[in-house]
């Protein structure tokens, strides 16, 4: 019983070592990137900075420029909402550029965007100091929905709204949550990138296509970790049956070993005793 204790826990010792191996394995490898496009690249402000003078618009820059219809909207700390529309603003050189993949022919192509398209969205006043949420809602060039938000905390100055200015109550356009609920439905998944037309979309403006030996195949990830894994499982079981066999020829080393001292003192013991019986009678003569 002893034994069969011991060799499942060597079994589940093994397993455990094969998953922490795989795990570590999937870790170090690269992940295979994210498809969306026309993502957010930065705004002003920053995601999680502290404001603390009254601004008039916040810029939301994307990797492309937002769809005419796009949906913007800003709250407040007590949820009321203080934009007041939004229109497009200069686009501008990115301090970090932004990479997005494309897959094209089953492999990831990677672009980069250097240039930034903002959104400016009117602030049309500051209420109270607290946590504001800047909400955006848009659709890219091949079809998916670019949606998101970014949050910061207001340290400034209250103001007041403006006269006759009442908060906005309108949500996305209805043809844009159509084209949103339908994300990835006419996205670049087995080809190039396609516009909400149909059309073959243009690359847009600002993006640099890497060399093709930067992109790999989207099923390499998951391959290694299988040959991984039988690696391990093979050299596991090589491994076993040698532990087994030195295991059972030590003990039967053990017990040859053993059974010949013990054959050694009894070899002995009719000595002595024969000794013995040789001394006696030699004794009873002297008297």
């Amino acid at each position: 019983m002893r034994s069969k204790l011991v060799t499942v826990r060597k079994v589940l010792s093994r397993v455990v070592a094969a998953l922490a191996a795989t795990l570590v394995v999937s870790l170090l490898l690269p992940v295979a990137p994210a498809s969306a496009h026309g993502q957010l690249a930065t705004s002003t402000p920053l995601k999680g900075t502290v404001v603390r003078e009254p601004l008039t618009r916040l810029a939301l820059y994307f990797t492309e420029k937002p769809a005419s219809n796009a949906h913007f909207a800003i709250s407040g700390p007590d949820g009321s909402r203080v934009d007041n529309g939004w229109s497009y603003g200069e686009p501008k050189r990115l301090d970090k550029p932004v990479t997005e993949y494309f897959m094209v022919n089953g492999v990831f192509e990677p672009r980069l965007y250097h240039t930034g398209f903002p959104a400016m969205v009117t602030v049309a006043h500051w209420p109270a100091k607290g946590r504001y949420t800047a909400s955006y809602l848009s659709v890219a060039s091949d079809g998916e929905a670019v949606r998101g938000e970014v949050t910061f905390d207001y340290q400034g100055p209250g103001t007041p709204a403006p006269a006759g200015w009442s908060a906005p109550t309108a949500g996305p356009d209805p043809a844009l949550l159509a084209q949103a609920e339908g994300e990835g439905s006419s996205s670049g998944a087995t080809g190039s990138p396609v516009a909400p037309t149909g059309a073959a979309a243009a690359d847009p403006a600002g993006a640099t296509q890497e060399q093709r030996g930067g992109g790999f195949p989207a099923w390499l990830i998951p391959a290694l970790i299988v040959v991984t894994v039988a690696v391990i499982v093979l050299v596991a079981a090589r491994r076993r049956p040698a532990t087994r066999g030195a295991s059972t020829v030590d003990r039967r080393s053990a017990g040859g070993t053993g059974r010949g001292g013990a054959a050694t003192r009894k070899s002995a013991n009719p000595t002595r005793k024969s000794g013995n019986r040789s001394g006696g009678p030699a004794r009873r003569g002297r008297r």
